[in-house]
Order: structure tokens, then C-alpha cells, then sequence
């Protein structure tokens, strides 16, 4: 029998070897975390406990700060500072969700009386929601806290009662076994056992927990070829599962002429913050720029330029990612009519420098080899696309995929709405299909933590959102109880509310 392999951390800054953290598990391993997490499920139940949970694990990440980002910062080079906003954003993401609890209007509580008057007379009816039961979450590369071991997905799911087993990534292992022993030791203070969060190392071993009989959904955040072989592996499962995944996303920007001539300098600095923020490794990096031809958008091109020129190199997240990235705009360099006014590629023998490239729109209109330039390139670079007129940007807005974002540059009348063309409209209109959250005189990263946030979009960019109160909604699924006696009515559902819970009854706010 083969030696597990081991599971290494590895300084991106260097590519050497930190330390051994682990081992990759074997089938059997992941069937026995799968099987412990199953048998969590009820210990789950109470959603005092689950508020909980939520909270102390959110205090012990605070309490271990220092380490966690010390951690983090050896197996990722993303910095102390950009790490202690994160990690302050994913404090406040368990919070927010033990909020959630506590409100218990995720349960989403529906009482319908019966009424033999109508027709067809209606039986007593109440629904509500209940955990799926054990889910699979797989961690991403780019956010070793806020989307992984303790990010969203598992916060979303232990706030629906759902127990989680994670699969590390391997650019961030000792970072992730840190962050579950704090998970692990939060959920014993509280008084539940360990097994509603596990974790598992290795490839095989994500592929074995997605296809496990007793994982009832998985959420993912990576690749769009990673994520749609997991997506893949779920829907052939003879009982398949729901998929909750962030594939890949251009996050195409509109900047109309108006805007770039009202303020050419301060759109091009902004551009160049967003593109660069993170090494460019953010989800929501704007990877497509559509900037007018002429004076307006020369200007805007030399500020750009300026800023990119400005920005120091940096360290992706591991070699493989950097050269997947010198390859990516090495190929793109080379297409017809594609310049590079600031060339991206090696800043040194570990770093990447940023830059961007500049093509004539029409290119993009048609299908051909600049089709390229319409996918993600993960690094600090994006296309600068030329246009000539408003169909060009409507011919390249309708060849794009399912995006994460979309980003408006308006001019003030047409922020206003009293522009002559009513183009503000017409283009908030034309970019709304593409995306899951448009901004407008903005940028696109930065994703705040709120109740009306959507971090989602068609596809390839998600299949739901994994930010926002409404995450919670994916590890849950609806129960109807019909003429069900009082006494055997499960506390959410009872007539007297004993868990004064928000509800509908006979279609009306409770109390209204």
C-alpha cells in the first residue's frame, strides 16, 4: 500500500518548501470525517447553540489574530495589511450570520389556516426550511479566511444547521488547520462536538467528498475547469446534489465618453487601484474595459498608464499561478492588433509585474481568435477594448458570459438621467443580464458584508451568491406540514410561536 502523500506549506516568495502539515486523506479517511459531521447533525439543531457557535468562533479567530495572519501571510505573500482586513471581515461575516440565527426569519415561516369555503377547499398547511445535512465546502485560493475554512460557505451552512467538511487548498494548509482547530475548539465550548467542521487535504480526496452519499450539497469557489469537474461529479452521483460554485468572472467595465471627458485621470487612476488591488487576484478584478477612441480616451490611457507604471511588483500565490499568468498574457500579446502600452510579465524570479493591454473593440465584436481576450487572465492585467460608438459596446457587451460584476463610468447627466440619449438607462439596462451586481461611478472590489449584498451571477461567474445574509438560503430546503395534529408540530410551525419567530399567516406579516 502507497505512503499517504504529504501535504506541504510553501512560501510563494521563495517556491521552497515551509513545513509538513499534513497528509493527504485516503477514501476512508474522508468517509470517516463525512461520517462524523453526518452524526453532528442534531447536535445542530438548536439555533441558540448554532448563534453560538458563530460567535465564539468569530472571538477565538480574534484572540489568535496575530497567528492566523502570520500564517497566512508565509503561504500566500498577500501582506499583513490586505490579511487584517480579512480577517476582520470574516469576524464579522460569523457575526452577522449568528444575527441571522438569533432573527430566524431565514426559516422563511408560512402558515396557511384551512378554509374548506374555497375551492378547492384548502387543508391547514405550514412550511418552513431545514437543513440539507452534512455539506462539502472547498476553500479558495485568493481568500485563505473570508472564502475558506472559516469564510462564508461555512459560516452560511453552520448558520442553517448544517454541519461542514472542507477541503483545503493547497496553496494555504497550515493556514486552514489552524483555522479549524479554532472552529473545532469554538464548537466544544459551546457544547457541540467536533465533527460539525472537519477538514480533508488533497485532490482525490475533494473528489471522493463531493460523490459521498452522505454530503447533501458542496460550495465552491475557484476555477471554472475545477469547479465544473466538481459540478460535474455532483450531477452524476446517483443521488445528485445541489452545486453552489464561483467559477470565473471578466467583470466588464463601460466607460462612456462623457464620463472619460469629465474626468479622464481620476477614471484611469481608479481603473489601475482596481486591476492591481491583490496582485490582481481578486474575483471581481475588472478584467474588460471598454474606453472610447479619441482625445477623451487617450487621456484616460495616460493615466492609466501613469498608475500601472507606478505599481510595484508582486508575488502571485504560487508558481503555478505565475506561470500560468506569464503564458496568459504572453499569448494574448501576440494577437493581431493587440498593444501592450504598459507590458505585464516578470518583475523578478518570484514576482509579476502588472500592465495592461489595448485592442480595437471591433475585434472583440466577432468570434475569433481575440475570444481570448474575453476570458479571465488571473493576475494583475486587464484589456483596454477601443470603441468607435455605441454599437461597438453593444456588440461586445452581447458576446460576454455570466459575470460577478459589471461597472458603469457615467458622465454626471448621465448618472442623472438627463442626458439627451438616455444612455445611462440604456446601458444599465444592457449590462444588468450579464451580472449579479452592477456598480455604477464605482469599482468592483470590494465586496461589503450586508443583507442586500449578491455575490453571484449567471453563469460561469456563480450559481448563487456566497455573500449576504441570503447565502444561508442554499443549505436549506422546504418542508409542508398538512393537517399535521398540534402536538406533533415542530416549535417553528406551532399556532402560539413559542420561538417568536417572524411568520406569515394567511398571507399576512404575523402581527401586521
Amino acid at each position: 500500500m502507497a505512503a499517504a502523500a504529504p501535504v506541504w506549506s510553501v512560501d510563494p516568495r521563495t517556491g521552497k518548501q515551509r513545513e509538513q502539515v499534513a497528509v493527504e486523506a485516503t477514501a476512508d479517511e474522508v468517509d470517516a470525517v463525512v461520517r462524523a459531521a453526518h452524526a453532528a447533525r442534531g447536535a445542530l439543531a438548536d439555533r441558540t447553540v448554532r448563534a453560538a457557535l458563530l460567535r465564539r468562533a468569530a472571538a477565538l479567530l480574534d484572540e489568535a489574530g496575530e497567528a492566523v495572519i502570520e500564517a497566512a501571510d508565509a503561504e500566500t505573500a498577500l501582506g499583513p495589511g490586505r490579511l487584517t482586513g480579512e480577517l476582520t471581515r470574516t469576524t464579522y461575516q460569523l457575526r452577522a450570520f449568528a444575527d441571522i440565527v438569533d432573527d430566524g426569519a431565514f426559516l422563511d415561516v408560512l402558515i396557511d389556516h384551512a378554509d374548506p369555503g374555497l375551492t378547492p377547499p384548502r387543508p391547514d398547511l405550514r412550511r418552513y426550511k431545514i437543513p440539507l445535512g452534512a455539506v462539502a465546502v472547498y476553500s479558495a485560493s485568493n481568500f485563505p479566511l473570508a472564502f475558506s475554512v472559516p469564510g462564508g460557505d461555512t459560516a452560511s451552512a453552520l448558520a442553517a444547521g448544517c454541519p461542514v467538511v472542507v477541503k483545503a487548498h493547497p496553496d494555504h494548509p497550515a493556514t486552514s488547520e489552524l483555522c479549524t482547530a479554532l472552529l473545532r475548539r469554538a464548537a466544544t465550548e459551546v457544547g457541540l462536538p467536533e465533527g460539525v467542521v472537519n477538514l480533508v487535504h488533497g485532490f482525490q480526496a475533494g473528489i471522493d467528498l463531493v460523490r459521498h452519499p452522505l454530503i447533501t450539497a458542496a460550495g465552491f469557489t475557484g476555477s471554472v475547469r475545477g469547479g465544473r469537474a466538481l459540478y460535474d461529479a455532483a450531477a452524476a452521483r446517483p443521488h445528485p446534489i445541489p452545486f453552489h460554485g464561483e467559477l470565473g468572472s471578466l467583470n466588464p467595465v463601460v466607460i462612456t465618453e462623457d464620463a472619460a471627458g469629465e474626468r479622464a485621470e481620476q477614471i484611469g487612476a481608479g481603473l489601475a487601484g482596481a486591476m492591481t488591488l491583490g496582485v490582481g487576484q481578486f474575483c471581481v478584478k475588472p478584467g474588460l474595459v471598454l474606453a472610447p477612441e479619441g482625445e477623451t480616451g487617450d487621456r484616460l490611457l495616460k493615466s492609466l498608464t501613469a498608475a500601472v507604471s507606478d505599481t510595484e511588483a508582486g508575488v502571485l500565490l504560487d508558481h503555478r499561478m505565475r506561470e500560468a499568468f506569464l503564458d496568459g498574457v504572453r499569448t494574448r500579446a501576440e494577437l493581431p492588433d493587440v498593444e501592450a502600452p504598459v507590458t505585464p510579465g516578470a518583475g523578478g524570479e518570484h514576482t509579476v509585474s502588472a500592465g495592461f493591454l489595448a485592442v480595437p473593440a471591433a475585434r472583440l465584436a466577432t468570434e475569433g481568435p481575440h475570444d481570448l481576450l474575453l476570458e479571465e487572465c488571473f493576475g494583475p492585467v486587464t484589456v483596454v477594448a477601443r470603441y468607435a460608438d455605441e454599437a461597438e459596446i453593444g456588440a461586445v457587451l452581447a458576446r460576454l458570459p455570466g459575470n460577478l460584476s459589471a461597472t458603469l463610468q457615467l458622465s454626471d447627466a448621465e448618472s442623472a438621467g438627463t442626458d439627451d440619449a438616455g444612455r445611462g438607462a440604456r446601458l444599465l439596462a444592457e449590462v444588468t443580464p450579464l451580472a449579479g451586481r452592477v456598480v455604477v461611478n464605482g469599482w468592483p472590489t470590494g465586496v461589503a458584508v450586508a443583507p442586500a449584498q449578491h455575490h453571484g451571477g449567471p453563469y460561469p461567474a456563480t450559481t448563487s451568491t456566497s455573500v449576504g445574509g441570503t447565502a444561508v438560503e442554499r443549505w436549506l430546503r422546504p418542508v409542508a406540514y398538512q393537517d399535521t395534529p398540534a402536538a406533533l408540530l415542530p416549535p417553528e410551525l406551532r399556532e402560539d410561536n413559542p420561538l417568536g419567530l417572524p411568520r406569515r399567516v394567511d398571507g399576512r406579516a404575523e402581527g401586521a
